[in-house]
């Protein structure tokens, strides 16, 4: 299975950016893709953005498209989520998760992705 280890959480006013990564161990992965998802205080877990492996193809949620990206390095395991113009609204814990594509379907569905980190805290003041 595939430990992922998120970093790059913090406070942040409002209009800033923040940029997130996550880094899996181990082997070179080898996985289908790589997500971000986002779960505030008594809200579901919600889809912020995914990237496959291989071909690069990226999958946003409604509510960040335009104001983030997420980018990886193949090199370094990593994926990158740069988050811009952030608001007080995107304040939650934010996972990495990976999926080995057997179960691939929308991008945007937790039950898609079979691997998750610890997250990272996200807090955004107004």
């Amino acid at each position: 299975q595939v430990q992922l280890v998120e970093s790059g959480g913090g406070l942040v006013q409002a209009g800033g950016s923040l940029r997130l990564s996550c880094t899996a161990s181990g082997r070179t992965f080898s996985g289908y893709a790589l997500g971000w998802f986002r779960q505030a205080p008594g809200k579901e877990r919600e889809f912020v953005a995914a990237v496959t492996w291989g071909s690069g193809a990226t999958y946003y949620g409604d509510s960040v498209k335009g104001r983030f990206d997420i980018s990886r390095y193949i090199a370094k395991n990593t994926v990158y989520l740069q988050m811009s113009s952030l608001k007080p609204g995107d304040t939650a814990v934010y996972y990495c998760a990976s999926s080995d594509g057997s179960r691939w379907y929308t991008a945007r569905n937790a039950n898609e992705y079979d691997s998750w980190g610890q997250g990272t805290q996200v807090t955004v003041s107004s």
